[in-house]
């Protein structure tokens, strides 16, 4: 079983950037789809950005043109490029295959100050 490590979080002001980092244990080149979710306390995992293995991208509507998926193959790695943050774009930040693997990795806080 692939085990993910989300790093690259931290306090940032609106406005600033950060790139997340998702390392797996063994290769992702056969996982199709790599994804990007967050969470806030109380409320559900949403879903913020995928990619495909062919570097198909999709991202959550109110990300669209800040946030930029990335993976490669070769490192095991899957990024994610935040720009412009935003407070609500506070949470806790973590990576998976689509569909899940069973075993999330810890997360990467991020919290955007106003």
């Amino acid at each position: 079983q692939v085990q993910l490590v989300e790093s690259g979080g931290g306090l940032v002001q609106a406005g600033g950037s950060l790139r997340l980092s998702c390392t797996a244990s063994g290769s992702i080149f056969r996982l199709n789809v790599m994804a990007w979710y967050r969470q806030v306390p109380g409320n559900q995992r949403e879903l913020v950005a995928t990619v495909t293995k062919y570097s198909t991208t999709n991202y959550l509507s109110s990300v669209k043109g800040r946030f930029t998926i990335s993976r490669d193959n070769a490192k095991n790695t899957v990024y994610l490029q935040m720009n412009s943050l935003k407070p609500e774009d506070t949470g806790v930040y973590y990576c998976n295959a689509v569909p899940n693997l069973s075993s999330w990795g810890q997360g990467t806080q991020v919290t955007v100050s106003s």
